[in-house]
């Protein structure tokens, strides 16, 4: 016998790909429990960031930390991991861009050591010369590259005028004292910069005020008079450990920006310089965050489930009571978000948002966790989240148009499948009393993230997704993500004969490169994170001839070459910010294996 069909006869294998796949996955599946910590939980590891690094450089340099020698060695690292092109990406893996490029040079002059690295920084004068010509505007550069949104734009601007690069003039200024409002005032003021980055807005704002104050005297005067109030919300929001958000970018701003508005010896960056100097790495770099523990422990659990495995994994319960403890369970003085979400992470920077609140509601319940005040508290928590077009934004409801606070269709698929369990008794078997307590709230996320994802379909059948880009992709997206995202909701939604859902396989099917495997877009690199979500999906459904064959073989052949050692920088592609994770290759490729496996058992 040559084939075995098994349960799907539109995937055919021979006996050795048949075992093949068998072995793939169990090296997939004992990598991803070799890094599973003490505790039961994964943490991984981000990659180190050029442009974190040139930050944090730039801050411990200008704040006076007496750890000098740090600076100096973020430093080293950005001269030894420049591009060959004379730039900087965000990792050593992505394309030089003008963001990174120009926060390096910046560093290297903040921090007086321009002449040490001369030959570095010639380099890099030359990549932005043979770029944009050689009287480009730097300023204007920056300014179109991120449009209206002033989060990373004004930022970037701003340490680029304390290093003498451009003039204060050409940073716009940020309305700093609206920070010192309630924050349930927040959504209706139309502010520039989202909801996560309100400490730039606060620290930033001041500094641009300090530099190049208004020339409308009651706007002076009214920004003078809420510097010391910016001051005292800084100091209230900031984590224990001094980190916003976990971030380095977002902590060296602060950091560095106060510290050029005449406070850098005030509490709050003091705070911030801590948390720079605990947190470098052995490398001589720094990361974008520290880690994203909650959220990849969540992803390995459910992609563990997707191969029906999970019943295999030792202590499942200490598992579930890690991931129950994450939940938060008093308001987030931050985001003033209410108990019930989960963040990224289980260190004090974490913030709640509308991915990782339901990765962790679908783990616990694939752990087989009896529904209680955790499933309560979690459903509310989105239902209380979802915005006035029925989608799901990422961290606060209604800020506006600018990219975080806008509706996502990954997180409004991620929130649809986290319901699908309790909601769906045709599916499922629900509790009564579970659709009893939670019904009106599910009821409310289920029509309208239908709603939502059915109005943000693209005529090709694609879904763009909020937090995942690709750097080949054209406009640095990744509709190939996107679309596996919305179509796992389909699946798991019971909707797999849906005419939107047929028209998402149909964009996949022709994304497909001529390797088998997909990338972020038609024609991108493949990628085993691309490939294996698209697998993962794609067993649900009626595919073409030889779709899942040839994306099969495509993952197996990545796995047994040692790529899963091999991460993708992925981004959020509206900000032009990239990292890569270590276990998203481990975790993805793991869940479509899994899945392609368990579709072929009698």
């Amino acid at each position: 016998m040559n084939g075995v069909a098994h349960s799907r006869p539109d995937l055919i294998l021979t006996l050795k790909e048949s075992q093949r796949l068998e072995n793939a996955w169990r090296l997939n599946k004992a990598r991803l429990l070799d890094h599973r910590q003490p505790g039961g939980y994964w943490q991984g590891e981000l990659s180190t960031s050029a442009l974190s690094t040139a930050l944090a450089a730039a801050a411990l340099s200008h704040a006076g930390s007496t750890k000098v020698d740090l600076a100096l060695s973020g430093l080293e690292w950005l001269a030894q991991n420049q591009n060959t092109d004379g730039g900087w990406g965000d990792t050593t893996i992505s394309h030089s861009n003008i963001s990174t490029t120009a926060l390096v040079l910046a560093s290297f002059r903040i921090t007086r050591r321009e002449k040490e690295f001369a030959n570095t920084v010639a380099k890099a004068q030359e990549w932005l010369r043979a770029k944009y010509g050689a009287d480009f505007s730097l300023a204007k550069t920056v300014k179109e590259r991120y449009g209206k949104d002033h989060t990373f734009s004004v930022p970037i601007l701003a340490t680029c005028a304390i290093a003498d690069m451009v003039p204060w003039k050409e940073v716009p200024s940020l309305p700093f004292e609206l920070g010192c409002l309630p924050q349930s005032w927040f959504r209706f003021l139309g502010l520039p910069v989202v909801s996560y980055a309100l400490p730039a807005l606060l620290a930033i704002g001041q500094c641009i005020h300090h530099h190049q104050a208004s020339r409308v005297l009651p706007l002076r005067w009214l920004r003078d008079l809420c510097r010391g109030r910016a001051n005292k919300v800084l100091a209230k929001i900031q984590p224990t450990n001094g980190g916003f958000l976990e971030a380095t970018p977002l902590t060296a701003f602060v950091a560095l920006t106060l510290s050029a508005s005449g406070l850098g010896q005030t509490p709050v960056v003091l705070q911030c310089l801590d948390f720079l100097e605990k947190s470098a790495r052995p490398d001589g770099g720094w990361a974008i965050d520290t880690n994203l523990a909650t959220w990849v422990t969540s992803l390995s659990v459910n992609a563990l489930a997707s191969s029906g495995e999970l019943d295999t994994l030792e202590d499942k319960s200490l598992l579930a009571e890690w991931i129950l403890n994450q939940q938060y369970r008093t308001r987030h003085p931050y985001t003033g978000a209410d108990p019930g979400g989960w963040s990224w992470t289980p260190l004090p920077g974490g913030v709640p948002d509308a991915d990782d609140t339901p990765g962790a509601l679908l783990a616990l319940t694939h752990l087989g966790v009896p529904p209680g005040e955790w499933l309560d508290n979690g459903v509310k928590w989105l239902s209380g989240l979802q915005n006035r077009d029925q989608g799901m934004p990422t961290f606060c409801r209604g800020w506006g148009t600018l990219p975080f606070d806008r509706s996502g269709c990954d997180l409004t698929a991620h929130t649809l499948r986290a319901i699908a369990p309790w909601y769906l008794d045709e599916i499922y078997p629900v509790s009564s009393e579970v659709q009893r307590r939670l019904g009106p709230d599910m009821e409310r996320l289920y029509d309208g993230g239908l709603y939502f994802l059915y109005n943000q379909q693209s005529p090709e059948g694609a879904w763009l997704p909020l937090w995942f880009g690709n750097q080949f992709a054209p406009e640095e997206t990744n509709p190939v993500f996107g679309t596996t995202r919305v179509l796992a909701a389909f699946r798991d939604l019971g909707m797999t004969s849906d005419s939107r859902a047929l028209a998402g396989v149909r964009y996949l099917e022709q994304a497909q490169n001529h390797d088998g495997g997909w990338g972020g877009a038609p024609g991108c690199p493949s990628s085993l994170e691309e490939t294996g979500l698209a697998l993962d999906v794609l067993c649900a459904f009626t595919t073409g001839p030889n779709v899942l064959h040839r994306g099969l073989l495509w993952l197996i052949n990545a796995v047994e070459n040692g790529q899963l050692e091999n991460p993708t920088p992925i981004g959020f592609y509206f900000a032009r910010l990239w990292y890569w994770e270590r276990l998203y290759p481990v975790i993805f490729a793991l869940g479509g294996l899994g899945r392609v496996r368990r579709s072929l058992k009698p």
